[in-house]
């Protein structure tokens, strides 16, 4: 059956934090959707060497986000062989959809003019703002959005990442996504 809205809501995921999780939840509260589509991005490109397997990422998307309204977890971006840009997500989401919403940070909203085939990407979606710390959530001059209303999370991937040891992840990751991550850090 055809969506009328999706919404798209890509990443790295490494790992899936209680941020996504809140954003996630924001962007269903709001009523727009007919289904999140959560993409994990296979070929982060802009991310660089050290990021972990994405069949590791994808397993712990799934277990952070599948429990939630509307989310469906994809690996349309894992399948889709070479780097993983949101223009083509989103051209492939158009094939079942009337329309997409790009989903991001505050952070990255203001990077949007630099990814991608920009320009097409600023033409086939509408772009939904979530507030982070540090960053106004505003949509960028040029694109078509709003902002999806909730309180910023502070926390982010990196800093998961870089904690010194595993005894407070319970704070920060869902339960289910910890012994995933926990047992990929050897």
């Amino acid at each position: 059956m055809r969506a009328r809205r999706v919404a798209l809501f890509g990443g790295t995921f490494d790992p899936p934090h209680r941020g996504h999780v809140a954003a996630l939840v924001a962007a269903a509260r709001t009523g727009r959707f007919d289904r999140i589509e959560v993409v994990v991005a296979g070929d982060p490109y802009y991310k660089g060497p050290g990021v972990a397997p994405a069949e590791l990422r994808l397993a712990m998307a799934r277990a952070a986000f599948e429990g939630l309204a509307l989310v469906e977890v994809s690996d349309r971006e894992i399948v889709r062989r070479g780097p993983s840009y949101s223009v083509d997500t989103v051209r492939e989401l158009l094939a079942d959809a009337d329309a997409v919403d790009l989903v991001v940070g505050a952070d990255l909203a203001t990077q949007l003019d630099g990814w991608h085939e920009a320009e097409a990407l600023r033409e086939l979606v509408e772009v939904g703002v979530v507030p982070r710390p540090g960053a106004a959530a505003v949509v960028p001059a040029g694109w078509r959005g709003y902002v999806i209303e909730m309180e910023p999370v502070d926390l982010s991937s990196t800093f998961i990442r870089e904690l010194a040891s595993a005894e407070r992840l319970e704070d920060f990751l869902p339960a289910d996504v910890i012994p995933l991550y926990v047992g990929s850090r050897g």
